[in-house]
């Protein structure tokens, strides 16, 4: 499968349906949403996939990118990708492991003081899997405080709830996709 992005270009996607690449449909409205509010963020991409999401970040001035993905060959497919688009002043990171211990591992290191925290957050998992509630519940801790988190979902497989230190700020529908937009909340 070809995915573009930015720029018209071009990035690798693994062969087969191993990973489920966000649709130029849904990439383009994020993007459109979040517009004036990428350069120069810090990004974090959850379930990264091809990376197609974190590359479109660099391409739009992310000043760094950080990915969490679980499978070896998509690790190396992401950091191929993001080599490709990244400026050598953006600094990318591909974090491979389970999404819920990686994103609590980033928790401590920001509340530690020892990494900045995100300030936009992209959360794509495999939409039968149950990685919503527990990786959200780990989120709140990792945000800026204008950070905005997009979770991808089909209400089909997963019923939004409102998690701990988060607001929900607005749902878009895209056909089957839809994306919920969530802050973090006043305490």
């Amino acid at each position: 499968m070809a995915v573009r992005i930015y720029g018209n270009r071009a990035i690798k996607t693994l062969p087969g349906e191993a990973t489920r690449p966000t649709s130029s449909r849904v990439r383009e409205a994020l993007f459109n949403i979040w517009q004036g509010s990428i350069s120069g963020c810090r990004w974090l991409d959850i379930c990264a996939g091809s990376g197609a999401m974190g590359a479109e970040a660099l391409c739009r001035g992310a000043a760094e990118v950080v990915g969490i993905e679980q499978s070896g060959a998509a690790c190396r497919i992401v950091t191929e990708n993001w080599q490709q688009v990244a400026k050598p002043e953006q600094p990318f990171e591909i974090i491979r492991g389970d999404a819920i211990q990686q994103v609590k591992q980033l928790s401590q290191q920001v509340q530690a003081g020892t990494r900045l925290s995100f300030d936009r957050v992209y959360f794509d998992p495999p939409y039968a899997g149950n990685l919503y509630s527990p990786v959200l519940a780990q989120i709140a801790n990792c945000l800026s405080e204008r950070a905005e988190v997009a979770v991808e979902y089909s209400e089909k497989l997963w019923i939004p709830q409102r998690p701990a230190g988060l607001a929900i700020v607005k749902e878009k529908r895209y056909g089957s996709t839809q994306l919920l937009f969530l802050s973090r909340s006043s305490r």
